[in-house]
């Protein structure tokens, strides 16, 4: 039923790879007006045709837009956008992947969450929901954010969406082998280093 829909989302958002499986469940209950996971995990995911943060200047002004270092800012932070997918709002700004050519290409894919101010965080686990797990529950009524998580791991096996732990502590790190903040600095230098502002 969401098939062609699901397939758009992946090409829209991830360059066409094969959609997680945790990530068809939670975008087929958004689109079916369910809340349930939105409330536990305080996600939005993004509709068609809404623009990447990387993209979107509209919130500059023309004379911000016609400042070289913005610019080149601008340039540097465009091209990251081949590399951060961000599917969803929620956490500190948006959340998704991080997809670099030099990570291997099999296996789960790093997590990765930016603000609003373009700063990175790395999140915990396999899957976008074991994640957004883990940055909620911090947020919890609960106090003991391993108590919370094992809450809300439960509440979601409950859903039909297990993680593959209910233990805080047993989540898995996915690294890459390119940091995120490193990359941007260094685009963003050489766009500056394009306009002659070395």
């Amino acid at each position: 039923m969401y098939d062609e829909r699901l397939a758009e989302f992946s090409r829209e958002r991830l360059d066409g790879r094969p959609l997680p499986d945790d990530l068809r469940v939670l975008l087929v209950a958004q689109w079916e007006g369910r809340t349930d996971f939105a409330h536990l995990l305080d996600l939005e995911f993004f509709e068609a045709g809404e623009l990447h943060p990387f993209l979107d200047t509209s919130y500059l002004s023309e004379q911000e837009l016609a400042d070289p270092e913005m610019q080149a800012v601008n340039a540097g932070v465009a091209e990251m956008a081949r590399y951060v997918k961000l599917v969803a709002k929620g956490g500190k700004g948006w959340l998704g992947y991080w997809l670099h050519p030099d990570d291997p290409a099999d296996g789960a894919w790093p997590l990765v969450e930016l603000d609003t101010e373009f700063s990175f965080w790395g999140l915990s686990g396999r899957t976008l929901t074991e994640g957004a797990a883990a940055e909620r529950a911090g947020y919890q009524d609960e106090p003991d954010e391993r108590v919370a998580f094992a809450q809300l791991a439960a509440e979601l096996a409950g859903l039909g969406l297990p993680l593959s732990t209910p233990d805080f502590d047993g989540l898995e790190e996915i690294g890459s082998a390119v940091a995120p903040e490193e990359l941007m600095e260094q685009l963003t230098e050489a766009e500056r280093e394009k306009r002659g502002l070395g």
